[in-house]
């Protein structure tokens, strides 16, 4: 072999430690982001917020179909805005008005219109923050350790789910609900804000010439890829899995104070959930550079099957934290697919717009789900009507991914994934 064509691959071959000051910026935005801070905060304060207020939980955890389900409208219009000014100023736009959002959620008196108003803020001044943005970057600069970064990216909302929901329950019990928002409102600023600001610029690391460049050149464009049956099986499959999945989680922490676990050892389960996610993100994102995607999909996602099978009745906390694992492992899986499925069967040429329509239909199940688990609990007294709708939307999730079929020929993408079915 030629010795320029050892060198461009070996080029190749080293994105990650070329790209890992981004892919780190990129990850921290993730934890500080719209779709998983608030998502995965609430859950801790179910309980206090609704006991002070005299709220029912369905009522509460209504906010999140003002906050991850107003992605359904923000979510295509960040993926237009995307490509007119770039992530980068989307990004710090959207951590600077998360914050302000958080904020505001911290001063609501107890009028149910103040929460939805809050969350909904998040939804809108937080927008630039949603996976589009940061996987936009990605799959524009990594080709052949395209789903490995994603999988490391995307870890954020495992280290989200570890540490949020045990910061939340601290500093609600040592100062007040008030606060634990003040506290949350804190970190896209803080905690993401300079690293997105000095260290993500995806547009500088993108060559002319180069493997990734070429690739943000092929692909369909939008009207193609709605036109095949693939993104509307995926797009159903993500529905079927976030409706199940998103109902579970934020109702896991009262589900378990139900049966007398102390909120900070409730924390414990969704913290073990989020291990689990970073497994998830890592093991699913390796796997998918080497093997058929689709059959990894099918395989992770069922998963969980087994995990809301386990919630049924009243399972001990050890019980409830392997349930949590499992759980944690299909979402781990899941969101980094939808990245990694995205490039790979549409390309990049419209990856912004298709993904942010696929994450609209992800954005939606997260809005209604809690809601609509919470509202079984509230006329049944019991979530195990909610668990066992779970396996079933997780069963039927997994066994469509198996119909996606082959990769498209290589010309839609540069990747390397083997288009074995």
């Amino acid at each position: 072999m030629p010795a320029p064509e050892l060198i461009r691959i070996s080029h190749i071959k080293n994105e990650l430690t070329r790209n890992w000051i981004l892919l780190l910026a990129a990850s921290t935005g993730v934890i500080c982001s719209s779709i998983v801070l608030p998502f995965y905060s609430l859950g801790a304060l179910v309980v206090p917020i609704t006991e002070e207020f005299g709220w029912s939980r369905a009522e509460f955890q209504l906010a999140l179909l003002f906050s991850t389900g107003t992605g359904v409208i923000t979510a295509p219009l960040v993926g237009i805005v995307i490509d007119k000014v770039g992530a980068r100023v989307v990004a710090l736009s959207g951590l600077v008005g998360l914050s302000c959002a958080l904020i505001l959620a911290a001063f609501q008196n107890g009028e149910l219109w103040m929460l939805y108003f809050a969350y909904t803020a998040m939804a809108f001044l937080g927008a630039g923050t949603i996976p589009v943005t940061w996987t936009r970057a990605i799959t524009s600069i990594f080709v052949t350790q395209r789903g490995l970064a994603l999988g490391i990216m995307l870890s954020g909302t495992g280290i989200c789910a570890i540490t949020v929901p045990q910061l939340t329950v601290w500093l609600t019990s040592e100062y007040g609900w008030r606060t634990a928002y003040l506290g949350l409102a804190a970190l896209p600023t803080l905690l993401a804000g300079p690293l997105v600001y000095f260290f993500f610029k995806p547009a500088t690391s993108v060559k002319e010439g180069s493997e990734a460049a070429k690739a943000s050149a092929q692909g369909m464009t939008f009207s193609e890829a709605t036109r095949s049956y693939r993104f509307w099986v995926l797009l159903t499959s993500i529905f079927l899995v976030y409706i199940a999945m998103s109902g579970m989680v934020p109702n896991l922490i009262p589900a378990l104070q139900d049966q007398g676990i102390p909120a900070q050892k409730a924390a414990t389960a969704i913290s073990i959930f989020g291990i689990a996610v970073i497994a998830g993100r890592l093991i699913v994102g390796y796997l998918v550079d080497k093997l058929w995607a689709p059959g990894v999909a099918a395989v992770a996602i069922s998963l969980p099957v087994i995990g809301s099978l386990m919630l049924v009745g009243a399972p001990g906390f050890f019980i409830a934290c392997v349930a949590a694992a499992f759980l944690g492992f299909a979402a781990g899986a899941e969101l980094d697919l939808m990245a990694f499925l995205a490039a790979k069967y549409f390309g990049l040429l419209h990856y912004a717009k298709i993904y942010a329509v696929l994450y609209a239909s992800l954005a939606l199940a997260s809005g209604v789900a809690p809601m609509i688990f919470a509202t079984i609990f509230d006329v049944t007294g019991s979530y195990n009507i909610g668990f066992l709708f779970g396996a079933v939307f997780f069963a039927v999730g997994a066994l469509m991914m198996l119909v996606l079929g082959k990769y498209p020929a290589p010309a839609t993408d540069t990747g390397t994934g083997t288009s074995k079915p």
